[in-house]
């Protein structure tokens, strides 16, 4: 069962307000490397929670910082994109994913 209390950290410089299963999505998310993808599953999985890839999923779409905690990283089991909670929603997350695999490539 996750708590609902808020609870404060900083994860890549900024300071997040959440609950602490949000906190610790939020966390994994910060470690995704750019250019690669992780699914919501494997989310809930490395924290701990396997069950949990639809509150993961909602976590993610209550991130308050979508580019520097980057849940555009996180997909769908199935291959598919999932949502995105920043500004122009699926197509910047598709958007963001092709110009980092571009940018991984041009290293």
């Amino acid at each position: 069962m996750t708590s609902t209390h808020k609870n404060k950290d900083v994860i890549n410089g900024k300071h997040v307000f959440g609950t602490s299963f949000q906190i610790s999505v939020w966390k994994q998310i910060s470690m995704i490397p750019v250019g690669q993808t992780i699914t919501y599953s494997e989310i809930a999985k490395s924290i701990g929670q396997p069950k949990s890839f639809r509150a993961v999923a909602n976590a993610c779409g209550k991130n308050p910082f979508p580019i520097i905690i980057p849940c555009h990283r996180v997909v769908r089991s199935d291959g598919g994109l999932g949502g995105y909670s920043g500004n122009g929603g699926i197509k910047t997350k598709s958007a963001l994913l092709e110009s980092e695999k571009l940018l991984k490539k041009a290293k």
